[in-house]
């Protein structure tokens, strides 16, 4: 019989977009295309956030350009929906509990999440554990202050991706954001790569797995469960 595997789902609380008046927070395909990736693998779903509860949903994610068959299947299934309504506190996860964390993406993890002492250990203490971590979009940008069992940045030396610069003027937000995610990982020494802006495009290095966009998230996630079986 295959084990089932627990993973942990990390989202924002975070609801402003800087000083633009602007809502924020998760991108819906970046949970909804995981989620069911998780779920049709058979893994056990933990979702969490630093004030627990209902995590804010960027409400621009919600337009209809923006819909895929994953977002309106999250969003006709009754039990996802319950669970993203009532997510646990970051505060009270042991990483000993969880096979495999999950990070999507949105705008709000850039000032949360990336700034969290909780999240920046349960990355540390994920890697530290042999458990793979993956982040898609802006969720690499969590990374910031993470630091690698060298006490090194923990991207230093390691393939990576994320939201582009590109990508981020075209959404016309590179002023209005706390830094840029593709900066960030180059400043702290990642050996970064993109693809085409908003095609999929996914980098596995070893424990790290990271989505330059929304439409790496599903791929991602898949990333992920192909690790798991394998490990």
């Amino acid at each position: 019989m295959n084990k089932q595997f627990k993973v942990l789902v990390v989202l924002t609380s975070h609801d402003r977009l800087g000083d633009t008046g602007l809502k924020t927070g998760f991108w819906l395909e970046e949970l909804a295309a995981p989620y069911y990736v998780f779920k049709d693998a058979g893994a056990a779903l933990t979702l969490v956030s630093p004030l627990g509860g209902q995590p804010p949903l960027d409400p621009k994610s919600d337009i209809p350009d923006f819909q895929t068959a994953e977002t309106h299947r999250f969003q006709a299934d009754a039990e996802a929906l319950a669970q993203l309504a009532h997510t646990g506190k970051l505060a009270d996860v042991n990483i000993s509990d969880y096979d495999a964390v999950f990070y999507p993406g949105g705008h709000g993890p850039l000032w949360d999440l990336a700034e969290d002492k909780k999240s920046i250990a349960l990355i540390e203490e994920a890697i530290a554990a042999a458990k793979p971590v993956a982040l898609v979009c802006h969720a690499p940008g969590v990374l910031r202050h993470v630091k690698g069992t060298d006490g090194k940045a923990l991207v230093a030396g390691r393939e990576v991706t994320g939201f582009t610069n590109s990508e981020e003027a075209a959404v016309q937000l590179t002023k209005v954001v706390p830094f840029l995610v593709e900066d960030m990982l180059k400043a702290n020494g990642g050996v970064y790569s993109r693809g085409a802006d908003w095609g999929p495009y996914v980098v596995t290095d070893g424990l790290l797995i990271t989505g330059q966009n929304p439409a790496s998230s599903g791929p991602a996630a898949k990333a992920l469960i192909e690790y798991l079986q394998k490990a």
